[in-house]
């Protein structure tokens, strides 16, 4: 069986949506900023993508800036992209922000991938399974995904750094 995961000293995070304008952005921005936060960029790589390629090369839904803004998450260096084949070569954990995308990176999955291919919110003890897309919704839907997002990333970046010995 082919090992799919690089270097266990270090883990490569890529957060996954439909068109990675909105939620995987987030997601990225806020783990980013808490990684930064305990220390630990050097030995977590972190990215976004889309299943779809609606939005490859924009950047961040301007409504989805604008919420992290506020909680002083800066979304502006990421563009979009789509998630391929290849990134399970790369990346320890693949993270979907719902069932219907969590599908789409399944059916592009090698045999043999190791890593964690799951929901974002499955690693914290919420009650709520997906984090909704705020696209065609109001102002609020882009907080409650900020609130779902920092919740999660919490979980996951303590799931790491146990991982990691840190």
């Amino acid at each position: 069986m082919v090992n799919y995961l690089k270097n266990i000293d270090k883990k490569a995070v890529l957060f996954v949506c439909l068109g990675n304008i909105c939620r995987s952005p987030t997601a990225h921005g806020v783990f980013r900023a808490l990684v930064e936060r305990r220390g630990l960029a050097h030995l977590i790589e972190i990215d976004s993508a889309g299943t779809a390629a609606y939005h490859i090369g924009n950047p961040p839904d301007h409504r989805s800036a604008a919420a992290a803004l506020r909680r002083g998450y800066d979304l502006s260096d990421l563009r979009a992209r789509q998630a391929i084949a290849a990134d399970f070569g790369h990346y320890d954990y693949i993270i979907a922000m719902d069932k219907e995308n969590l599908a789409e990176l399944k059916s592009i999955c090698p045999a043999g991938f190791q890593g964690y291919l799951g929901l974002f919110l499955d690693l914290a003890e919420l009650s709520v399974l997906e984090v909704p897309d705020p696209y065609y919704g109001g102002p609020s839907g882009f907080d409650q995904v900020l609130d779902l997002v920092e919740a999660a990333s919490e979980a996951l970046l303590n799931r790491i750094a146990k991982e990691l010995n840190q």
